[in-house]
């Protein structure tokens, strides 16, 4: 197996209703493979892989085997705390045909020290005989950083070939390459870093970008690789952004809306992640729109809750106001300004329609009037 250039880490498409959304997700390897991706990363941290099933899981890797047919690799996740686990895991991959690779990451949680991370890793590749092994370093979301040192004693075993480095520290990647054997593969884990990374000795980027732009990320990680430094350089630039914004909130929040925007997949995310943040989702469209992904800003996701009625008897004559959700006269522009004393007021709400908070304020009696904010 011939494992370098851009791997893509695929997002899991879901439908309304939570399921997988098979269609997309075929559509999606297939326009990664056709686009020049060299190989896929099915059920990793981009593909929200905790919320999944066991048999979820193993149908997203079935499904991009299938469809992948043979053209790429395909380095499938493979991840748990439990170090018996994530055992068991690996070697139910390890003997499912079209598994190339496994992708395992830091025990999360535990925080091990070097020693566990390193007898962790050594149990999983033992066991599964000389399936490929490559190691996913990523403290961010582990709170376990795999150090240069014992990243040179994995590198030792047999199987253990390659590694993900994600930790964002730049010295510490650049003495991991220092540290393994010339065979021993490094990619990067973060699109932002790609170029440095090559530059030291790396071999390419598991990427999130690629699932929005796969030519691009390829032919920017190829002419790396071919030390054509100014195509690389131009790539890089213009992209920036985008791989920036990605990150902008929890992944794989950005890359999902993106691929929502461009008409790939529906914007469906699994407990405990929800939609992107109403400011943070404009800053998105603003560069996706930039870097020519979608001719114009896709409207913002609506409000499940938008209005509330504010009912406030300290005002002299008891009045009552409606007010969006949004409200920018509210503190902090959620609709319910704060600072008032539940012995004056009183809200009422949330009302999913400004029909629907208009007739229950039609209902409120008395001598209550009516009234309604500018945000109206």
């Amino acid at each position: 197996m011939q494992l370098r250039g851009c791997g893509t880490a695929l997002v899991t498409p879901f439908h309304q209703d939570g399921s997988i959304d098979d269609d997309a997700l075929r559509n999606l390897v297939s326009w990664q493979i056709e686009s020049g991706i060299d190989f896929l990363v099915p059920c990793g941290t981009t593909g929200e892989t905790p919320t999944l099933t066991h048999d979820e899981w193993l149908h997203v890797i079935d499904t991009t085997i299938e469809v992948a047919a043979g053209r790429v690799p395909i380095v499938a996740g493979a991840t748990s705390n439990a170090t018996h686990e994530a055992v068991e895991k690996a070697k139910e991959l390890a003997a499912r045909p079209g598994v190339n690779a496994i992708l395992t990451a830091n025990p999360y949680y535990n925080k091990p020290t070097q020693e566990g991370q390193y007898r962790h890793f050594k149990a999983i590749a033992e066991a599964i005989g000389d399936k490929p092994v490559i190691l996913y370093n990523v403290p961010g979301r582990t709170s376990a950083n795999l150090e240069p040192a014992t990243l040179a004693r994995l590198a030792e075993i047999p199987n253990i070939v390659a590694v993900k480095e994600a930790s964002g520290n730049m010295t510490q990647i650049a003495e991991a390459i220092a540290s393994v054997p010339e065979h021993f593969l490094v990619f990067s884990g973060d699109d932002a870093v790609t170029l440095p990374v090559i530059a030291l000795g790396g071999v390419g980027i598991v990427s999130v970008a690629s699932n929005e732009i796969p030519h691009e990320m390829a032919a920017l990680t190829h002419a790396a690789l071919a030390n054509d430094w100014a195509t690389a350089r131009a790539l890089n630039r213009k992209y920036m952004p985008l791989m920036q914004a990605n990150f902008i909130e929890s992944s794989p929040l950005p890359v999902k809306a993106v691929l929502a925007m461009m008409g790939k997949i529906e914007e469906v995310y699994r407990l405990p992640l929800v939609p992107m943040r109403r400011d943070t989702r404009s800053k998105l469209q603003r560069v996706v729109t930039d870097v020519g992904l979608i001719s114009k800003p896709a409207g913002p996701v609506p409000e499940a809750a938008a209005f509330f009625i504010y009912e406030n008897w300290a005002a002299g004559p008891h009045k009552i106001v409606l007010h969006r959700a949004t409200c920018g006269q509210c503190s902090h522009g959620k609709g319910r300004p704060s600072g008032h004393d539940p012995n004056h007021a009183k809200w009422h709400g949330p009302y999913a329609t400004l029909p629907e908070a208009r007739e229950v304020a039609h209902a409120m009696t008395g001598v209550l009037i009516r009234s309604e904010c500018k945000c109206i």
